[in-house]
């Protein structure tokens, strides 16, 4: 089979709404002067439907497919305080009929804001581990895994921002959707610029642009402090690697490919830049798209600056992608 087919073969829930929009932001260019060049776009993937809307509801199609697959009964996962992949794995989850534990690094607050409110509601169950728990791999987790299994359960585990080669499958399938809707907008896009945590929708938009000929290249801000960039850049080249073997494509990833941005990180994970909050006033004021302080705030306030610097051509086109997180804005 072509890496197409083997993509199409693979188990998939459908739990999105898609395809998500690609919009032009006039109102932006004009704020900055663009006037000639470049332009400015974004994809909409707020507004996937799923628990609020998000990018993880791409991966979850694949991932939740294969827990069914799998005969499980109680899915595991672990990310941020104010995790968007969690609460839309809890709503998911939930609504699939499995039981959903979410083991969320931080102190249990003192009220539910956020992400936890959507999360409480459809019957999720919390585990604080503390501001040193571990984004991945959390032990705690794979400790009531085995129990969980040692009871007769089946328990499926998803990694944070469900970031392995099953998850990535999401964001090759929405290089294929972008791909698409160039056709159909009769636009050829240059740069491709999203928020870069995890690396699941990087890697996957690298691995997605070879297999179906899309022209742009991949720019990741990372969202929190990178002690090695080189070292930063040659894993996530890894991880492309991985998803176009298991589609059975001979492509290749080298870590030249991967261009990463870490100068936007701030502080870290979940500390807003000056920076950071000036563009997510920006898209509110200009354009009615609400951003979030943790995840595409940074990485549009990465994107902004690039353009200020004159980085791109005049006959540039930008896609930026929105990978959601506004529900944070509410914490």
């Amino acid at each position: 089979m072509t890496p197409e087919e083997t993509l199409d073969a693979l188990p998939r829930l459908r739990l999105c709404q898609l395809p998500t929009p690609i919009q032009r932001l006039r109102r932006v260019e004009e704020a900055l002067g663009l006037d000639g060049g470049p332009e400015l776009w974004i994809k909409r993937d707020d507004l996937t439907g799923l628990g609020l809307g998000g990018n993880k509801g791409r991966k979850l199609e694949f991932a939740l497919a294969e827990a069914q697959g799998q005969n499980a009964d109680v899915v595991l996962t672990t990310g941020g305080l104010q995790s968007n992949h969690c609460r839309q794995t809890a709503i998911a989850g939930r609504a699939l009929g499995f039981d959903v534990h979410l083991f969320l690094k931080g102190d249990q607050p003192e009220r539910l804001t956020g992400n936890l409110i959507p999360s409480e509601l459809c019957g999720a169950v919390f585990h604080f581990v503390g501001p040193k728990g571990a984004y991945t791999d959390e032990p705690s987790m794979t400790e009531l895994a085995d129990q969980l299994s040692s009871e007769g359960r089946t328990p499926y585990v998803i990694p944070v921002g469900a970031s392995n080669v099953t998850g990535a499958m999401g964001y090759v399938d929405a290089a294929r959707e972008i791909k698409a809707q160039e056709d159909e907008l009769g636009v050829t896009l240059d740069r491709i610029f999203t928020a870069t945590g995890s690396a699941g929708t990087q890697a996957g938009l690298i691995a997605g642009r070879k297999l179906f000929g899309l022209g742009a290249s991949v720019v990741g801000v990372a969202v929190s402090p990178v002690a090695d960039p080189a070292e930063r850049r040659k894993d996530i080249a890894t991880f492309a690697m991985k998803i176009m073997s298991r589609l059975s494509s001979d492509g290749t990833a080298e870590p030249e490919d991967v261009t990463l941005l870490t100068q936007y990180a701030g502080e870290g994970y979940g500390v807003p830049t000056p920076e950071c909050r000036a563009a997510v006033r920006m898209l509110a004021e200009l354009a009615g798209v609400l951003l979030d302080y943790t995840y595409t705030g940074k990485a549009m306030a990465g994107l902004l600056d690039q353009l200020t610097q004159g980085a791109f051509e005049p006959t540039d086109r930008i896609l930026f992608i929105h990978t959601g997180g506004h529900i944070a804005l509410f914490a």
